[in-house]
């Protein structure tokens, strides 16, 4: 019995590998630009900014929220499109995480100036990537959780809630479907959940769900995009 379990489990791992590293040799070929990192679609980038910012203002103490403006974490980050539009403005630091070593090369370069302000740039993938301990006051993760299995999503969210300082809180943004369970896209190795399965996520990982909200003004012929703050 013992001997089956393991043959089981390996024959799980290598399936599980198989969907990270075609995701990874996905990205691998991807010019290493914003409308690279938008499958194309730069032009959604300003309206996508405007929408995070107006999201994220309640959270901040400035607006009477819990969030410090110190320290901010970018998972997925690309070569650091949401950092240097959204975090920098607003944090005096933040870290970058990102699996692509050629985005990650290419991103202080993007960011220009303000790249003195981002600590580190974690080459790794959010399935390995462990967030230090109370360290980050927001940790913002956008189109990307689609790249992690389920089991896998629900321990990284479990690993961003134990690196949130107090106070902080998680943003997440992605694309949702309509249907009951996710739709699977062979072209970049990834997933795109429901809002319940998102949130199901969420839950099973101890995260409370403080609101979740849709993006407007995107074009009608892309997947409905959610924000969601989790504390």
């Amino acid at each position: 019995m013992e001997e089956e379990t393991s043959k089981e489990t390996g024959n799980d791992r290598i399936v599980e590998d198989k969907f990270y590293s075609d995701a990874k040799d996905y990205w691998a070929a991807v010019t290493p630009t914003v409308d690279g990192m938008l499958g194309g679609f730069a032009k959604i980038s300003p309206t996508d900014i405007n929408g995070s910012k107006a999201f994220l203002r309640p959270y901040m103490k400035i607006s009477g929220g819990s969030v410090t403006p110190k320290r901010a974490l970018d998972c997925g980050a690309g070569i650091g499109r949401v950092t240097k539009r959204l975090l920098l403005p607003i944090f005096e630091e933040v870290d970058m995480v990102e699996q692509d070593k050629h985005f990650c090369d290419n991103a202080r370069s993007f960011i220009g100036p303000e790249s003195n302000r981002v600590v580190n740039i974690f080459c790794s993938g959010l399935q390995n990537f462990v967030p230090a301990q109370g360290a980050y006051d927001l940790i913002w993760s956008q189109w990307v959780l689609g790249h992690l299995e389920d089991q896998d999503l629900v321990k990284f969210f479990q690993r961003c809630r134990a690196g949130l300082a107090e106070g902080g809180i998680m943003v997440v943004k992605e694309n949702t479907v309509d249907a009951e369970s996710k739709t699977f896209d062979d072209n970049d190795s990834s997933y795109t959940r429901s809002r319940t399965e998102l949130m199901d996520c969420m839950l099973k990982a101890g995260f409370k769900i403080l609101i979740d909200q849709k993006q407007k003004d995107f074009p009608k012929d892309l997947y409905p995009v959610y924000m969601f703050a989790l504390q």
